[in-house]
């Protein structure tokens, strides 16, 4: 059994039952959030977690029962306590021919076919999805809210159906942020990652081949309004035309499934949130390969689209050094500095490239990966260079030499630095007194650069090289390239 904080425990407990009653032996996963909310109490992961508190999907014990400890009565009667209270008394059994609807069917019911269809509905492993696993995505302990995340994080705690659409450039943690905010209130999240070959029978539902037997299964849109839970359609802007199927879904309505003859209302708290990197309109630029022009009329069911940016240096010093916790114990004040200097970094890299000065960008989840680099093989600029070594030479080698500026430490690990291609060495920027160019004084406009520029040999334009020189100008460097 896991070993849990007794004080912690019993306070806990003590709470509950004085929310609830002293005759307390079953909370729901809903009536725990509720309390620790409440009463500012921390989640008890013991309870949530330890399958041996566990009485049924979303329902805890409040001491530990052994499974044989357990009455098929008892099982059976918490069974359908949970049954009815995730329904909300709205269970319809019945094929399509013998339905009988309620009089005054609202968004929030849900239809079931009748166990003698000729269809029999299954899901993997012997389950049947829409009851028995738990969807609530894990916290993250290193995650940071910024952004767009508190906007988002109200729409989902509302449980009002808000179709959301979430787009900007690739790793600043437009899929994350739902996830965490889901994780954060209890709220089940399907992830369902979008490429050209999706179609309906991937999302909505489709005929599978199980134990030599034909068998309807649903998809991740099905699974997700049955549960009333968030639908997060990942890389929405790869998908094609085959997306229009989610219409009617998009509106809060119905889905009359044709495969397993059935219809299925989408349960309350269900809704949708799509990331894209572009708007879907296609990427002018090539940037994101394979990203598609979509519907109008699907884009338009979206009710609001949210535009998430890179975080502010202060909040992505604290993520960085909140991944860095994970992995090692003892966080050194030259840990903290090199953090530090790679948000630095990478902020006058994005200004270049927002200035149209270089084509490539330096990406949160990147300065993550260098982070994990750093721990594992103990030295910076190795792990700078393995971490960046998926863009061009040119690229590379300049990122490279712009991290000097910012840490002139970081060569002593290695007194070699390497060469451009075209055997022009990069120079430390920390000494070098060579002769600066004529143009110098142009390519910074009236004002004198200082001595410590170095020279670069790389083929970039006056133009780009001017708008990084202004860039490292803040941080009380320059560079130009001869």
């Amino acid at each position: 059994m896991r070993q849990v904080n007794q004080g912690s425990r019993e306070i806990f407990i003590s709470t509950i039952k004085a929310e609830y009653g002293d005759n307390t032996t079953v909370v729901s996963r809903q009536q725990v959030l509720d309390v620790c909310e409440k009463y500012n109490l921390p989640r008890p992961h013991w309870l949530l977690i330890d399958k041996s508190y566990r009485a049924d999907r979303g329902m805890y014990y409040l001491t530990p029962k052994d499974v044989g400890d357990q009455s098929a009565a008892a099982k059976r009667a918490v069974r359908k306590a949970n049954r009815l209270a995730r329904s909300g008394g709205k269970i319809i059994v019945g094929d399509i021919d013998s339905m009988v609807l309620p009089s005054n069917p609202g968004p929030f019911s849900m239809v079931v076919p009748a166990t003698t269809s000729p269809v029999m509905e299954v899901s993997l492993y012997g389950q049947t999805m829409s009851e028995k696993i738990d969807l609530v995505p894990v916290v993250d302990v290193a995650y940071v809210p910024f952004g767009n995340y508190a906007d988002l994080h109200s729409i989902i705690k509302s449980r009002i159906f808000y179709p959301i659409y979430i787009t900007g450039m690739s790793g600043n943690g437009k899929t994350m942020m739902p996830e965490q905010s889901c994780a954060k209130l209890g709220r089940e999240l399907i992830r369902a990652n979008i490429t050209i070959e999706t179609d309906e029978d991937d999302l909505i539902g489709g005929m599978r081949l199980v134990n030599g037997q034909t068998v309807y299964q649903n998809g991740p849109v099905a699974i997700a309004m049955e549960r009333g839970a968030v639908l997060l359609l990942d890389e929405v802007d790869l998908g094609s035309n085959k997306l229009m199927c989610l219409q009617p879904v998009l509106e809060g309505k119905p889905i009359f499934i044709k495969k397993a003859n059935k219809i299925i209302y989408p349960k309350a708290g269900f809704n949708i949130i799509a990331t894209a990197n572009t708007k879907g309109k296609g990427s002018d630029d090539g940037r994101f390969v394979g990203t598609n022009i979509l519907n109008e009329a699907f884009l338009e069911r979206f009710s609001i689209t949210m535009e998430q940016t890179y975080p502010t240096e202060k909040v992505e010093v604290e993520i960085l050094l909140n991944n860095l916790r994970l992995l090692r114990t003892n966080i050194q004040e030259e840990d903290k500095e090199f953090i530090t200097r790679l948000v630095k970094w990478s902020t006058v890299i994005r200004n270049s490239f927002n200035q149209g000065a270089i084509s490539e960008i330096i990406s949160t989840r990147r300065l993550v990966h260098i982070i994990k680099a750093y721990v594992i093989f103990g030295a910076r600029k190795k792990a700078i260079n393995l971490s960046i070594a998926r863009f061009d030479t040119d690229t590379k080698n300049s990122f490279s030499s712009f991290y000097d500026m910012v840490d002139a430490d970081a060569n002593k690990e290695s007194q070699e630095p390497p060469p451009l291609d075209n055997g022009v060495t990069i120079g430390t920027f920390m000494g070098s007194s060579g002769a600066l160019p004529p143009e110098a004084a142009t390519l910074a406009g009236s004002r004198s650069l200082p001595p410590e520029a170095a020279t670069l040999g790389t083929p970039w334009t006056w133009a780009a090289r001017r708008l990084l020189a202004e860039n490292f100008r803040r941080l009380g460097r320059a560079v130009i390239s001869t």
